[in-house]
């Protein structure tokens, strides 16, 4: 995990993001956690792990409110899937990149809530 770098990118996604902070891991390593407000209005609190980064995509989890049961997108562990894994790239990506993408995930998940179907273009994995 390179810290240096997630510190970096941290103080890049202020200047989008207005609620974006760091924390320490009890492994010493650090996670982010973002608060995000969908076009409707839900507000969403966002956690983003970083095991192996920048080499593997951080897996980002939803912590409040709590998601539906049943909603798509989603791998067994809970975290989200904002991005197919085969199309992370680490020389193009950061994590500005990734909350644009969790907030982008989490509008489509207003509107199936609402709707009942996910918007959008999908890829099956």
């Amino acid at each position: 995990m390179d810290i240096a770098r997630i510190r970096s990118e941290v103080i890049q996604a202020t200047a989008k993001f207005a609620l974006v902070e760091v924390h320490p891991t009890n492994e010493g390593g650090v996670f982010v956690k973002a608060g995000l407000q969908t076009t409707v209005g839900n507000m969403y609190i966002a956690a983003i792990y970083f095991l192996d980064y920048p080499n593997r995509m951080p897996s980002a989890y939803i912590s409040k409110p709590v998601l539906r049961n049943g909603s798509p997108h989603r791998y067994d562990a809970g975290n989200i899937c904002y991005l197919h894994p085969s199309m992370w790239n680490p020389g193009r990506h950061d994590l500005t990149f990734v909350l644009g993408r969790i907030a982008k995930w989490l509008n489509k998940s207003d509107v199936w809530c609402i709707r009942g179907r996910w918007p959008g273009a999908e890829v099956k994995h």
